[in-house]
């Protein structure tokens, strides 16, 4: 099983053809997503159809692609900005992305968060 609890994941908004492997997908991450694709950050790209997912991420030593397709129904993507290449999501977030779960009717709970410090 995947293990992304403390993953850094950046899903790209923009749909992608599911025939790129490796070094295309990194290629994507690099240049339309301004991010290193060596850096352990999970990168998420779908289908136009959005029911096709792809998940790119460096493993110590090489690339790990993950994927999978739905037999039936589509992915449910978050509300994104207009002008955003890519968007940063929690591992819930993906969790309830590949379990089919509506981000829209779901209901967060009040949690205390670390304020990062600047610099």
């Amino acid at each position: 099983m995947l293990n992304y609890t403390s993953a850094k994941i950046l899903l790209c908004v923009a749909p992608t053809d599911m025939r790129k492997s490796f070094d295309g997908l990194a290629a994507l991450a690099r240049e339309h997503l301004k991010s290193d694709p060596l850096s352990g950050t999970w990168f998420v790209f779908r289908n136009k159809r959005a029911d096709k997912l792809k998940l790119l991420y460096w493993d110590k030593d090489g690339y790990v692609i993950w994927q999978k397709r739905l037999e039936a129904g589509t992915f449910e993507m978050p509300k994104i900005p207009v002008d955003a290449a890519g968007v940063s999501i929690s591992s819930s977030d993906l969790a309830l992305i590949l379990s089919g779960i509506d981000l829209s009717s779901v209901r967060r709970r009040k949690r205390f968060e670390l304020e990062r410090q600047a610099g």
